[in-house]
């Protein structure tokens, strides 16, 4: 029985999931059944001796392409698909917005490509959705898709058991998050430099305190990441 958040992934290699997901808060949410996943091995949907999913591409050129029949064999196998995507340096980026929309989902398939990819016959033909989780390579799709999880997870209800943790982050509001101190109020680094608790967190104002953070959070994000900074003065006017 799947819970109410459910998600399907294609992939070559299912020993991997659900990898870091399945340990800590997430991995608790997995075993109380807030969140469920099932693996579908690619290669289970071949004929030959060696399994092969995989050949040249058409045209040339180095790598290999994920065929398109071995591929919907496994989909037509496995439906419903829900909303389906595929993980993919070429999809837009994945931000916490799509994360609070993707989680609203209840059902999810992810397609974790390799090689140089997938047959863009399959993708067009199930109109699939490509998802990015940064500008960079990786080997394989299994690591985004686990990006993706993990961003998702974490949104539902009861697995961080503190709703105010969600509002506070880094891109919730638009900003980067200002920054955390904890106990002892001095510390003494190992230059021998006494660092010490900005006064504010300190005063019980708790009005204060929220200003405070509200302008670090400004400055932040203005300094080391000036196209957030933009994009958050525009949405203000």
């Amino acid at each position: 029985m799947t819970s109410p958040f459910h998600i399907k992934i294609l992939t070559l290699f299912p020993e991997m999931f659900p990898g870091m997901a399945g340990i800590s808060l997430s991995g608790k949410a997995l075993e109380k059944g807030i969140w469920s996943f099932e693996t579908i091995q690619l290669r289970d949907y071949t004929k030959d001796i060696h399994k092969t999913v995989d050949d040249t591409p058409f045209g040339g050129g180095a790598g290999m392409v994920i065929k398109p029949d071995i591929l919907d064999k496994a989909l037509c196998d496995h439906q419903p698909l829900g909303r389906f995507i595929y993980m993919s340096p070429r999809g837009k980026p994945l931000t916490q917005s799509l994360a609070h929309k993707l989680v609203k989902e209840p059902l999810l398939t992810i397609l974790c490509g390799r090689y140089e990819g997938v047959d863009q016959r399959l993708l067009d033909s199930y109109e699939v959705e490509e998802i990015s989780v940064g500008d960079y390579v990786l080997s394989g799709g299994e690591p985004a898709a686990m990006i993706l999880l993990d961003s998702c997870i974490r949104l539902l209800p009861d697995v961080l058991g503190n709703a105010e943790t969600h509002t506070e982050e880094s891109f919730e509001n638009g900003l980067l998050e200002y920054p955390h101190y904890t106990r002892p109020a001095e510390w003494i680094d190992s230059a021998g430099i006494t660092r010490k608790v900005p006064e504010v967190l300190v005063s019980g104002h708790h009005a204060k305190v929220a200003a405070w953070r509200q302008s670090e959070s400004e400055a932040i994000t203005k300094v080391k990441r000036p196209d957030l900074w933009e994009k958050y003065i525009r949405s203000k006017a």
